[in-house]
């Protein structure tokens, strides 16, 4: 009986991180993090704008001189900043290899020493 609970509690942790897409298409969430960088790239300019749900692109740079895993967070053009570097080993091999990855933002707020703070949710189209 452990085996068969071990199954079903895998099952359900794994229909919790799914989600349904407006098309109806599944969507299962592959982590989520905090920005990085936020203070040195465009989201100062447009941090008004940006409200929770609305979807951010994941853009790979393969060719960052600071970090071969590099993930950057778009909005509308915008570089807002980056997936951590010790989140975005993963992140960066999906897209390598092609899979159909959405970031979301979850949260936007400010911490206590009165930096930005930006929660996104990663998740892989299925």
């Amino acid at each position: 009986m452990t085996g068969l609970r071990a199954l079903l509690v895998a099952v359900l942790a794994a229909a919790a991180a799914a989600a349904i897409a407006a098309d109806g298409s599944v969507q299962i969430m592959v982590q989520t993090s905090l920005a990085a960088g936020l203070s040195h790239h465009d989201a100062r300019s447009v941090w008004e704008h940006l409200r929770v749900g609305e979807r951010l692109e994941l853009v790979r740079e393969t060719d960052n001189p600071h970090d071969p895993n590099a993930v950057r967070l778009d909005w509308h053009g915008h570089a807002l900043g980056y997936i951590p570097r010790t989140e975005n080993e993963s992140v960066a091999r999906q897209l390598d290899r092609g899979n159909a990855l959405e970031a979301r933002i979850t949260a936007i707020g400010m911490h206590r020493n009165h930096r930005r703070k930006l929660e996104v949710e990663i998740y892989l189209g299925m």
